[in-house]
């Protein structure tokens, strides 16, 4: 079958491509008991010797993007659970982006020939993986890295090249086994090939073997004793059932049980935990309440809120448009996705951090401020949008009770998909990392595992510990090779207490984390040019 669509005899020319998207949606984290994610190593290879053929850009296009298209269904279905519109025009959107570094391909194809096109494609492609998850208008969810989040043996080298690394490795075995087939095909020399496919397997087990090895001769580093504080409550049900003063209780008298079993340093509670502007003047006695409940405690409280600021007809003069108005207060104000690190000292201010990369449309729409009118886009969840967007990476610092301080970041929900922040945070202090989340309007699809897994790789890279809280699951521990080594099942109200290991290690990755991308982008601009200004060599068996 693989001859006869890149001879051009199978009349639709569908089933190669159909085949690469299929391999690839499956390849990427699902539910635990499915592990499909080698099948990541050859799963372009079906489209990539289907594209050899003489194909005019319509035809090329279109099965490049159905391609995408199936593979983005796959892996991404279980979006329109939480918003139908929002969901498929995600996998809409994200199937002509995946598309892109293809389509680059084409080109190269059409002025340099087939095998320059197939050498330069792992570099077009971590490029544009780079480029387009900087922009806010991104969904960068399915970096091709990605896929390979559970497999943590063959993950550890992520320290040094981050995913963006991995995601090359992988298209590197992708392209060096298309021209193996070629080569088969017509009878070539295959012996180098043969070997770098069993170096590319071989050398990532090496590697993890040599980190394993160097960790059973480490000393036991510091911790913090950490409560994950899991509500379960449905966050469509949340306003219908429950009272703010309801969700409270839940919180409160969960954490009470987890300090009567164990002392901890921090307690962790979800995205958007505390349903109410809790910093709000108005609401000061509330705030209070919790801050003497902390002083029982003991510890300090890391929490998800709602945050309000307040600002004067000159802070917003000319941008009037980003900004709600209150009638009675007759102020301008935003709110935003937030989290707070509360200590129970009198004297402490809450430590804030406003949550600074927002899922596209359904928390803000991209580029607004340039655009005002694209606010009608918004996709609620809930009566949930619009939130403000943050700029400060705040580290956040609490004492334990044995007088020592300790240094820790928060990233939420959707940012732990974005190697370039958590490394920023890491950069600036961070010890360990945390994670509050809130997951639950996913029902029992797998994209709460698929979240889930793909934090894995901020451990990895940047060798910190990971605390990750969500409302209905999955609250887990990650140690800073990636490995769960506590966690609690969805759609259970439970707590969980686990030491998590302090760290101050800066990885090769964590200091240059761009530098990969950069170097791919980089060679991508030199294989462009010379595409269009070099002279045409001979394209060797792909004549």
């Amino acid at each position: 079958m693989l001859r006869s669509a890149e001879a051009g005899s199978d009349s639709s020319g569908y089933f190669l491509p159909v085949l690469s998207g299929i391999l690839l949606g499956v390849s990427f984290p699902s539910y635990p008991v499915i592990r499909f994610e080698p099948l990541a190593w050859i799963a372009l290879v079906p489209l990539l010797v289907f594209l050899r053929g003489d194909l005019s850009f319509k035809r090329y296009f279109s099965r490049v993007y159905y391609s995408m298209l199936i593979f983005c269904a796959i892996a991404l279905w279980w979006v329109s659970l939480a918003t139908l519109a929002g969901g498929l025009l995600t996998i809409v959107a994200q199937a002509f982006f995946s598309s892109v570094p293809l389509l680059l391909f084409f080109i190269l194809k059409k002025y340099r020939g087939y095998g320059f096109a197939l050498f330069s494609l792992p570099f077009l492609w971590v490029a544009w993986e780079w480029l387009y998850i900087r922009q806010d208008l991104s969904f960068g969810w399915l970096v091709l890295g990605n896929s390979q989040a559970q497999l943590t043996p063959m993950i550890q080298y992520a320290d040094i090249t981050g995913v963006w690394g991995v995601s090359f490795w992988l298209m590197c075995f992708n392209v060096i086994v298309v021209d193996l087939w070629f080569r088969l095909k017509y009878r070539k020399k295959m012996f180098v090939h043969a070997v770098g496919l069993v170096s590319m397997t071989v050398l990532p087990l090496g590697y993890s073997f040599l980190v394993f090895s160097d960790h059973e001769l480490q000393q036991p580093r510091p911790s913090v004793t950490v409560s994950l504080i899991q509500p379960n409550i449905d966050p469509v049900e949340k306003w219908r059932i429950y009272t703010s003063q309801d969700i409270m209780l839940i919180y409160l008298g969960l954490t009470d049980r987890a300090i009567l079993q164990n002392r901890v340093d921090l307690v962790l509670w979800p995205e958007t935990a505390i349903p109410f502007r809790i910093l709000d003047e108005k609401n000061r006695s509330y705030y209070e309440f919790l801050k003497s409940r902390i002083r029982q405690w003991g510890g300090s409280l890391l929490s998800g809120y709602s945050d309000i600021v307040y600002y004067t007809v000159a802070e917003v003069s000319e941008e009037e448009f980003l900004y709600k108005y209150d009638p009675e207060e007759k102020r301008y104000y935003q709110t935003f996705n937030a989290s707070m690190l509360v200590t129970g000292s009198e004297f402490d201010p809450p430590q804030i951090y406003r949550k600074m990369k927002l899922v596209p449309f359904a928390e803000r729409v991209p580029y607004m401020e340039y655009a005002p009118w694209m606010d009608n886009f918004t996709l609620s969840l809930a009566g949930i949008s619009s939130w403000g967007k943050g700029s400060d990476k705040t580290i956040m610092e609490f004492v334990t009770d044995s007088g020592v301080t300790v240094k820790t970041s928060n990233v939420i929900c959707y940012e732990s998909i974005f190697p370039g922040l958590v490394a920023e945070f890491v950069n600036r202090g961070a010890e360990f990392l945390t994670v509050v989340t809130n997951d639950g309007w996913y029902a029992k699809s797998y994209g709460p595992y698929q979240h889930a897994a793909i934090a894995r790789f901020r451990c990895i890279e940047n060798r910190r510990s990971m605390a990750r809280c969500a409302n209905t699951g999955v609250s887990q521990f990650i140690d800073k090779y990636g490995r769960v080594y506590a966690d609690i099942p969805w759609w259970e109200r439970r707590f969980l207490t686990a030491e998590v290991e302090r760290n101050d290690i800066l990885t090769f990755y964590t200091r240059y984390p761009n530098l990969i991308p950069r170097t791919a982008a980089g060679f991508s601009g030199v294989l462009l040019l010379i595409t269009f200004f070099g002279r045409r060599n001979s394209d060797g068996i792909y004549r």
